[in-house]
């Protein structure tokens, strides 16, 4: 089973500081040989759970590493087994930063997440950074590989603790020759053999650093379970366990092929547009040499292209993601012409961007209503046959606003003026240069190279600036906060092809960060509408009726309050130092 196996590891903390370095270049260990240089590698282990630590009470820690610019899901058991060796189930897949695995390639540790978690949120409980040096051993019967790892934990942006590991993990062959290793190294004064793994002293080290943490990182882990990564001990698993052996230990939990059931009441769904962070603008073909008014062209023509492509299934309302895709695509429109601000003259572009919002304005009454009726519907399924009924005159009401917007939208895409706008729109982008705005000399900044740095930092600037109030931010600030972190989603996505590839990973925590600050939106909005049909209908609607949408309301209250709680590490993510050292590598590129 591809992505699954059984890892079967002897582990020692190092009790002297360099006492373990003698063995990445000893000549020989035990019935052990080296196969092959020392190699280093840096990762950052990123320990997500749901806020009610699903994963951990199913009995899984969860890890995005990241090494290099590559992110992978790892899901381990955290029952170890007795003895000296430690053996735990390990699954892993492809990841990116994003912690909405819907996002996430397909994968068998993507399928047990989501069979766990449903469409709960994860949320970074800590972050593990480590400097591993490691070496292959190869003896008689099979491999290993030996690591000697220093191990920093970071929990709300503090280290918290630092240590060194060394590991011997069997990647093949019989389990007598890593004992007899094990043996060897017990005698070693400097090395301490343990069998908690590195998570289970990071969870201490959380505990114990509770007071310091950020308080919404604080209730995380005043919600966990006791000793939440230690489990108990595992039968043994016999002598002689391989990689290539696990799938038969591992075939009673294989993955079911389909997605996760529902839970009693499930949040909303997740984004529909997932990839959205991995979708960059390299189609686009914007160059670091181009104008201003050049890269915006490119830029407007692309969305432009895509608005139209979608327009066909906007009007039948076959598929709502058609008109998903079109509203997205007159958002980028619009956004374009704030990026490129000063880029064309402005008499050439006032009546396209009016019309323009306009037809996103339409597009969007309705596109706001499909979520509204899509969410209901998930929170209806949880409930019992005979509770669904009293959710009706909100669904009838939600579904008759948004009859009334669709034909307001098709009315507006059958007028006249949108005809026009199409058509100047075409003409406009057939214009280039002549619609460019003038460059007062040669030396007057003027290309992608001179200002693309300045106008993302200035866009960053924007959403740091909410640091110091987001510990008492209101509703209505957060929703600001998403607004100004849209502006930088969309600077990232229309320069950062020019930049280094720490422009993708930028762009994917702050979608990151404006996906949950939109959530948390939707439920916003759910649950004042509710109150409002609650209001103004209250001599209307019976007992059965009241109780349901009242219901509702509360349960969208309670999403509101945990998107506020689960904040902190998606916003950390973003205003923090590795957050900024990314962003000067990828315009230092420029």
């Amino acid at each position: 089973m591809a992505g699954h196996r059984i890892e079967v590891e002897a582990k020692y903390e190092v009790a002297v500081q360099g006492g373990a370095d003698r063995y990445l270049v000893a000549p020989d260990l035990g019935p052990f040989t080296p196969d092959g240089p020392v190699r280093s590698v840096r990762m950052e282990d990123r320990y997500v759970d749901t806020p009610d630590w699903a994963l951990s009470r199913a009995g899984y820690a969860a890890r995005i590493r990241r090494t290099g610019h590559s992110f992978e899901i790892g899901l381990k058991s955290v029952a170890g087994g007795g003895g000296k060796l430690q053996r735990r189930e390990e699954i892993d897949g492809p990841a990116d930063a994003n912690l909405n695995p819907h996002g996430w390639p397909k994968s068998q540790a993507r399928s047990r997440v989501l069979d766990i978690c449903g469409h709960s949120e994860l949320v970074e409980i800590l972050t593990v950074r480590q400097l591993r040096r490691v070496r292959d051993l190869r003896s008689e019967s099979g491999r290993a590989e030996l690591s000697l790892d220093e191990v920093e934990v970071i929990a709300g942006g503090l280290a918290i603790d630092a240590f060194e590991v060394l590991e011997v993990e069997l990647k093949k062959g019989d389990e007598a020759a890593l004992t007899a290793l094990s043996e060897l190294l017990d005698g070693d004064k400097a090395l301490r053999s343990v069998v908690s793994s590195k998570l289970e002293r990071a969870a201490r080290a959380a505990r114990n650093a509770m007071p310091s943490l950020p308080a919404d990182l604080q209730d995380i882990w005043r919600d966990a379970p006791d000793n939440p990564f230690e489990g108990k001990p595992q039968p043994a698993v016999g002598a002689a366990v391989t990689r290539e052996a696990a799938p038969a230990l591992a075939a009673a939990s294989a993955e079911p092929a389909s997605e996760p059931a529902r839970s009693a009441q499930p949040a909303p769904k997740p984004p529909v547009d997932p990839a959205a962070p991995r979708s960059s603008s390299a189609a686009i073909g914007v160059l670091p040499e181009d104008s201003m008014p050049e890269a915006a062209r490119k830029v407007l023509a692309y969305h432009f292209a895509k608005m139209q492509k979608r327009e066909a299934g906007a009007r039948s309302g076959d598929n709502a993601e058609d008109l998903h895709d079109m509203r997205v695509a007159t958002r980028r429109l619009r956004a374009a012409w704030r990026v490129f601000d000063g880029a064309f003259k402005a008499g050439k572009t006032k009546k396209i961007r009016r019309h323009l919002e306009t037809v996103a304005d339409r597009l969007g009454a309705v596109r706001d209503l499909d979520v509204l009726i899509e969410g209901l519907q998930d929170y209806s399924t949880g409930l019992n046959p005979d509770q669904r009924p009293g959710l009706e005159p909100i669904d009838t009401l939600w579904r008759r606003q948004r009859n009334a917007a669709r034909a307001q939208l098709i009315s507006e895409l059958d007028s006249p003026a949108y005809e026009a706008f199409i058509t100047e729109m075409e003409l406009f982008l057939q214009a280039g240069a002549n619609a460019a705005a003038t460059v007062g000399s040669p030396t007057t900044p003027h290309r992608v190279r001179d200002q693309a740095a300045s106008r993302l930092w200035a866009a960053y600037e924007a959403v740091r600036a909410y640091e110091q109030v987001l510990p008492w931010a209101d509703v209505e600030t957060l929703h600001d906060l998403r607004i100004t972190t849209k502006w930088l989603r969309y600077t990232l996505e229309f320069l950062g092809e020019t930049m280094g590839p720490d422009a993708s990973l930028a762009l994917q925590r702050t979608v990151a960060l404006q996906d949950h600050l939109g959530s948390l939106n939707d439920a916003d909005v759910a649950a004042k509408l509710a109150r409002d049909v609650l209001v103004a209908r209250a001599g209307e609607l019976s007992k059965t009726e009241a109780d349901s949408i009242g219901a509702y309301l509360h349960s969208r209250e309670r999403e509101v309050a945990r998107r506020r709680r689960a904040l902190g590490p998606v916003w950390r993510a973003v205003s923090g130092a590795p957050f900024r050292r990314a962003l000067g590598r990828a315009t230092a590129a420029l």
